[in-house]
């Protein structure tokens, strides 16, 4: 789960859909709220992430979710079941592209958030040169899991009054 959520920035929009053996990473959908909106209020989810949204702020994002380029539901293949979300942000931190991802908590540690993490890189590094990912240095399930797709560890800082450390993936 990366701690970057910043509004101000301009997701990148999908050409095609993005799939995996086991995923559909896919535009969300107005169905998908409700498990969307336990992303951004379950404690677990929100740990590394500021604490979960306040009700104004999640009226706010479920109306400019639903469609929104750049947003990616990931949806299990078989069944159909919401997993979590991809972001991918074009010109994020330093204008570099950037990922960010939420997954429930009973579908950490099956290697969903991997896939569709590594998958949404690679798209993005189809266009571009490098991406980025952010997360708190005491993120340890994330800072595996952008170390397995590729992502180096490039910068530490503080913010949101956390340690932060910030991965990068060049393209070639």
């Amino acid at each position: 789960m990366s701690s970057s959520e910043s509004p101000a920035r301009a997701p990148v929009p999908a050409a095609r859909p993005l799939r995996t053996e086991r995923l559909l990473l896919r535009p969300v959908r107005g169905g998908d709220l409700p498990a969307v909106t336990r992303l951004w209020t379950d404690p677990d989810v929100r740990r590394h992430l500021g604490g979960p949204v306040t009700g104004p702020v999640i009226r706010i994002r479920q109306r400019r979710i639903v469609g929104a380029p750049g947003f990616h539901a990931v949806i299990r293949a078989e069944d159909g079941v919401l997993l979590g979300l991809v972001t991918v942000e074009d010109g994020g931190r330093g204008g570099e592209t950037e990922v960010s991802y939420q997954f429930l908590p009973e579908h950490w540690g099956h290697g969903y958030a991997r896939e569709a993490v590594g998958v949404a890189v690679a798209r993005a590094l189809e266009s571009g040169p490098s991406v980025v990912a952010v997360t708190q240095e005491a993120n340890h399930r994330s800072r595996r899991l952008l170390e397995a797709v590729g992502l180096e560890h490039a910068e530490s800082f503080v913010e949101w009054d956390a340690h932060q450390v910030l991965y990068r993936r060049r393209r070639g």
